[in-house]
């Protein structure tokens, strides 16, 4: 390699996961949700480990970078580390102490599957009033059918009566 040519940069950019404590490799220009929905698929398969709430890139001494979930990953530099947030990292907003987050009411978990059984009134599908209510429908439909093709069928007759009465 001559003077004048710089290394080139990797194809690649390496996210570090928190949960697992794995390095995952992604194409340059990978949107953050996609690593992240990644990143938890590996984690859901068999493992009870934390999953990724969001992409951040940190450095010693400075303020981490979050990339939201259409955010395309970007290496910053060498002393710069991509890497997962879950929810046991988040401390609270914008990573400030004392500042407290919502906590989230977590589903109860039902063991007594009787109470969420509810019996309902147990009509047969296809009754005497449900048959009835489809043969006067289809009986409607014919009469109304009758009448415009009768009223049809003589309105020249109708027509030629208005005109000589006029």
């Amino acid at each position: 390699m001559t003077e004048d040519e710089a290394p080139s940069p990797p194809s690649f950019l390496e996210v570090k996961c928190n949960s697992s404590g794995k390095t995952r490799r992604f194409a340059v220009g990978t949107e953050a949700g996609f690593a992240v929905s990644v990143i938890n698929r590996k984690l859901g398969m068999g493992m009870r480990l934390p999953l990724a709430l969001h992409i951040e890139a940190t450095r010693e001494g400075h303020e981490p970078i979050t990339f939201g979930p259409n955010s395309t990953l970007v290496n910053f530099g060498d002393c710069w580390i991509l890497q997962t947030v879950t929810d046991l990292d988040f401390s609270g907003i914008g990573h400030l102490e004392n500042v407290g987050r919502p906590e989230r009411n977590p589903v109860p978990k039902v063991h007594d599957f009787s109470r969420l059984i509810k019996v309902t009134n147990t009509k047969p599908a296809i009754s005497f009033v449900y048959f009835g209510k489809i043969v006067f429908a289809f009986t409607l439909l014919f009469v109304i059918g009758a009448i415009f093709t009768l009223a049809l069928e003589y309105l020249p007759v109708f027509i030629s009566f208005v005109n000589s009465s006029i």
